[in-house]
């Protein structure tokens, strides 16, 4: 009995790992979605800008349509930029929320093993042992 309540008290440790260890990816997801939110918001801004300066309507003379295009150049650079890292943002955040998922899993499994135990525990201290005892004497007695 002495072991296996030593089972349990390590389960219930584990356990307690495993919720920090979900917890701290938890986290990292959080950080992941914010960060990939940030990132979708600064490329939608990005293209918006793009898109306003491509109406070249406005541009009087030679140098200032080049100046333009020079600048929208640069701009659709920065758009593809944001675009690229955004989706790199997307496959980290795809990627901290498996393993949150896999947190999950991992405590709930010890949690339940943790409870498996317990019960067992409770009902090996319920009932008592029915073991025959050693006969004592001989069988004339």
């Amino acid at each position: 009995m002495r072991t296996e309540q030593r089972k349990l008290t390590r389960l219930r440790r584990l356990e307690k790992v495993r919720a920090l260890a979900r917890q701290q990816a938890a986290q990292q997801a959080a950080e992941a979605e914010g960060t990939l939110a940030h990132l979708n918001a600064l490329a939608a801004r990005t293209r918006a800008m793009a898109d306003g300066y491509r109406d070249l309507s406005a541009i009087g003379d030679g140098q200032a349509l080049r100046q333009q295009a020079r600048f929208t150049l640069g701009l659709a650079g920065i758009t593809q930029a944001t675009s690229r890292d955004a989706a790199s943002a997307q496959a980290m955040a795809d990627l901290r929320q498996q393993e949150l998922a896999q947190a999950e899993r991992r405590r709930a499994a010890v949690e339940d093993r943790a409870a498996a135990g317990e019960r067992a525990l409770a009902q090996r201290g319920s009932h008592p042992a029915s073991t025959a005892r050693k006969q004592i004497g001989t069988g004339l007695e």
